[in-house]
């Protein structure tokens, strides 16, 4: 069963900066697409970023040249470096894979349980 379970999540000021981590475990040899999503108090979740297994990459406006996806497929690792954060981007963050390959089979549309990021004005 492939697991991802994000990190590096917390408190940090208005124009601060955090990374957050996305590790998938399990008896995994490759995944596709890995995303970051979030879900303010109140709101639907949203995409963040998305990452391809090449490395295309494809932001929402709103983090357009504060927020960078990247991974290390080696590690089964995802990375979300967040720059110039706002109190706005206050949220649970989530990571996705859509698709895992794993020895027995296919998991499709995997989550992670989120790790909550405070931006404070």
């Amino acid at each position: 069963q492939v697991q991802l379970v994000e990190s590096g999540g917390g408190l940090v000021q208005a124009g601060g900066s955090l990374r957050l981590s996305c590790i998938a475990s399990g008896s995994i040899f490759g995944i596709n697409d890995m995303g970051w999503y979030r879900q303010r108090p109140g709101k639907q979740r949203e995409l963040v970023a998305i990452i391809t297994s090449g490395g295309r990459t494809n932001y929402a406006d709103f983090v357009k040249g504060r927020f960078t996806i990247s991974r290390d497929n080696a590690k089964n690792t995802a990375y979300l470096l967040m720059n110039s954060l706002k109190p706005e981007d206050t949220a649970v963050y989530y990571c996705n894979a859509d698709r895992v390959f794993t020895t027995l089979r296919s998991q499709y549309d995997v989550w992670g349980r989120g790790t909550q990021v405070t931006v404070s004005s």
